[in-house]
């Protein structure tokens, strides 16, 4: 984990960067792809993410030390050879994994999330799982194990693999020539986001696109049929937590209410929206039929919270990149501790961004719990030993955050709201 803290420390200003520049070059040529609220939402899912992984939260089936130990035919050293065919069995493996998401119904709520976004931009690759609680990936890389590709090295390509991933979530490149018959491109990964019954489920790889060629998986970017993005059952939501759950509680609800328990027992392995006859009828769930015709999520928004939104994207940015600077001093118990308060930050300005009456509760709580913390160490995990006054900063955001849930829920709710800024 703390390796992969330490690629997060690099990585999330690169990120944040790219994200900045691609921002301002929609605002240069009057092309604009990231609406404020969707944008915070997509970055926001991105922090319960890597509060997830970097936490160590959820149960592995099996890791790939283990699998390396019982299985390894041969022993390779980390010669340039075996980085090339260890990344190319990475990449199989999440073609397969990533086409397991898309076809099974139990494996496409942890993947939902992703794809929930209804606008497509750099912001939109952060929406990462925290529902993948059940780590089944290292089966997929058996291969791998097989022929011994040591697992320091798999330890570094897994977080790069991932990372590789970032750059083609853009509408502002357009068809790369050549490079379409090997690599994924933004062109081709818009079609995999895609709504339009003529792209959906397609395109399924990750960093080389010839596995979707080799198995039925690839579609063209058509002229005539612009990508239409999101998900065929809204999210209708900012807050990333309940979008990470959202599928799977619907699977609870058919598996309980349907009478067939054969229907009760498949409909978790069936393929993706499949759902028992009585179920269906009986409780019907709105579905787009019309993808250039809906109407998508939006909630009222005065600048004012649109800029609040901005700051707290902003400020737990900064949470994280100094909980990955840290990362070893704070230590076990602290990290926990310390994830838990931006988790409930991420769920309490998310929440007030989708004018739910109850974040003001949120908000409360943690402002309280921030400064409890700060008053009980006299620090924030060690910042003050590299900031002077670090923790004093740190109190006074628990205040703005305090009050601006007290203000946005009972005063500006009721106050008319103006959507100056998209």
């Amino acid at each position: 984990m703390e390796t992969y803290a330490q690629a997060l420390l690099y990585a999330i200003p690169v990120f944040m960067a790219l994200l900045a520049i691609e921002i301002g070059y929609g605002y240069f040529v009057k092309d604009q792809k990231h609406k404020v609220m969707d944008s915070v939402s997509s970055i926001s899912s991105g922090f319960t993410n890597i509060i997830k992984d970097t936490l160590g939260l959820g149960v592995a089936l099996v890791t790939y030390p283990f699998l390396l130990g019982h299985l390894a035919v041969f022993q390779m050293e980390a010669t340039w050879p075996v980085w090339l065919i260890a990344f190319i069995v990475v990449d199989f493996a999440g073609y397969w994994n990533h086409r397991l998401s898309h076809k099974i119904n139990f494996f496409w709520n942890q993947h939902v999330i992703h794809h929930s976004s209804e606008e497509f931009n750099l912001a939109c690759a952060l929406r990462q799982p925290i529902s993948n609680l059940i780590g089944y990936f290292p089966l997929l890389l058996i291969p791998a194990a097989v022929l011994g590709v040591p697992n320091e090295l798999m330890a570094i390509l897994l977080p790069v693999h991932l990372f590789a991933q970032f750059w083609y979530h853009t509408q502002h490149i357009g068809k790369m020539g050549w490079a379409e018959y090997i690599i994924v491109t933004p062109s081709q990964h818009r079609v995999h986001h895609a709504i339009n019954p003529e792209y959906i489920d397609k395109n399924l790889g990750q960093i080389f696109c010839i596995w979707d060629r080799c198995f039925g998986t690839f579609q063209e970017e058509l002229d005539g049929v612009p990508p239409q993005f999101g998900v065929l059952k809204p999210a209708s939501t900012w807050n990333p937590i309940p979008i990470n759950f959202q599928h799977l509680w619907r699977l609870i609800r058919d598996a309980w209410y349907t009478k067939s328990y054969w229907d009760k027992f498949r409909i978790w392995f069936m393929p993706t929206g499949w759902r028992p006859d009585d179920v269906k009828e009986k409780y019907p769930i709105a579905i787009i039929e019309d993808v250039y015709g809906f109407t998508r999520y939006e909630t009222p928004a005065s600048t004012a919270l649109k800029v609040y939104a901005v700051f707290q994207m902003l400020v737990t940015t900064g949470f994280m990149w100094f909980m990955f600077y840290n990362f070893s001093a704070i230590g076990p118990k602290g990290l926990l501790l310390f994830g838990f308060v931006v988790f409930t930050g991420v769920y309490g300005y998310t929440t007030l961004m989708d004018r739910k009456e109850y974040a003001v509760y949120i908000e409360l709580f943690r402002g309280v719990l921030g400064l409890a913390l700060i008053s009980f160490t006299g620090d924030w995990f060690g910042l003050d030993s590299y900031v002077p006054f670090g923790s004093s900063l740190v109190a006074l955001y628990f205040l703005i955050s305090l009050f601006s849930g007290i203000y946005f829920t009972y005063f500006e709710a009721s106050a008319p709201k103006r959507n100056t800024w998209a």
